[in-house]
């Protein structure tokens, strides 16, 4: 059986490592992966191959970056004679980026059968870019794997059959359970002068809070007093630092001494430092999910999230991105700081090998 896996962007990687780990195990399966350039410097891509053990891709299609329409057919015009020339028996696809898009419509387009895992997550908001690719992904493909029963529930109130939904739990905490311990012994916030459970850690890429100067200048805002009662750590994604330059941010940054612009950081390194942050801010899917898993109680710099799981059962609020909402959401964790929290079901470090075995019955 011959899976062509695709991966496209930083996120993808936490996914797909177990997935291929678990596909080799079999001498009946051929896992090939398809790497189509969309993060493409080595601190957003080539250090998690490295780092999770992923095998180097069989084909890189050298995409790069653009405006999300210009990205998502460049992946298209690169993969379609791929897969034609390979013809597989499946393409597998994770998450909701525009590589993740583009090779739903291709493997539709050339009747090939697809998989999603991480289907069914919905933020009903239309306006980002991520909720188009969930959902058209969802409508081509052939099977789904999700990761929370809501998402199950969202497939079938838009009319997927039940019989191509499977509820399997979540390959993103295969990761990051098989990589903890090691991530914790590197003893990062040592290394930033820090303590553990003495300091937030904060990420932010949305093009909703990082393009709009208004958005940005007010986290930036809530960030000047939440670092006066906490120190933060910013390991900044390359596309932030360049807003923050361009709207003049950085020169204010430099008046905020216990907000420190770090470098992006590898896996295993920001890992450790989230494992042992007392709070986290984010604006990141997969980070709520992380921060359940860990206990770690999580600001999200958003108005919704497609991962209510980590709301109902986890460590996660919705904190907006307006300095008012943020401040609220920050007395709110400082005045109850310890929440129960459990771990969603199935998220128990083996997602990857009930999708594998699941993908060796179709």
């Amino acid at each position: 059986m011959k899976i062509v896996n695709i991966v496209g962007a930083r996120p993808n990687l936490m996914k797909i490592a177990p997935l291929i780990a678990e596909m080799q195990r079999f001498s009946d399966i051929e896992p090939v992966l398809v790497h189509t350039g969309q993060h493409y410097d080595d601190n957003m891509s080539e250090v998690f191959f490295k780092e999770l053990g992923i095998p180097q891709p069989d084909y890189n299609l050298g995409v790069g970056p653009g405006t999300h329409t210009w990205q998502t057919a460049q992946v298209m015009l690169a993969l379609e004679p791929l897969l034609q020339e390979l013809r597989p028996d499946l393409v597998l696809v994770v998450g909701d980026v525009n590589s993740t898009l583009a090779a739903a419509l291709v493997a539709a387009k050339v009747c090939i059968p697809l998989a999603h895992v991480e289907a069914g997550l919905r933020s009903f908001d239309r306006t980002m870019p991520e909720e188009i690719n969930r959902v058209i992904t969802d409508a081509l493909a052939d099977y789904l794997f999700t990761t929370e029963r809501s998402a199950n529930e969202n497939l079938q109130q838009e009319g997927i059959p039940d019989h191509r939904v499977f509820f399997v739990g979540n390959v993103m905490i295969d990761t990051l359970l098989h990589h903890r311990q090691r991530a914790e012994a590197l003893g990062m916030p040592a290394r930033y002068g820090v303590s553990g459970n003495g300091y937030a850690l904060l990420t932010l890429h949305r093009p909703s809070n990082v393009d709009v100067r208004e958005v940005l200048g007010g986290i930036l805002n809530a960030l000047d007093s939440l670092q006066s009662r906490l120190p933060v750590l910013f390991p900044a994604h390359p596309r932030t630092m360049r807003r923050l330059a361009e709207n003049g941010f950085l020169e204010r940054i430099k008046t905020m001494p216990n907000l420190r612009l770090i470098e992006p950081l590898g896996y295993l390194e920001f890992l450790g430092l989230m494992a042992q942050a007392r709070l986290m801010l984010t604006d990141s899917g997969g980070i709520q999910e992380e921060t359940t898993a860990l206990g770690i109680p999580c600001l999200t710099l958003r108005e919704n999230t497609e991962r209510p799981i980590t709301i109902e059962m986890g460590t996660n609020r919705l904190a907006g991105n307006r300095k008012e909402s943020i401040l609220n959401a920050y007395e709110d964790f400082a005045r109850n700081e310890t929440r129960n929290c459990s771990i969603p079901p199935k998220w128990d470090g083996k997602a990857a090998d009930r999708i594998v075995e699941i993908l060796k019955n179709i």
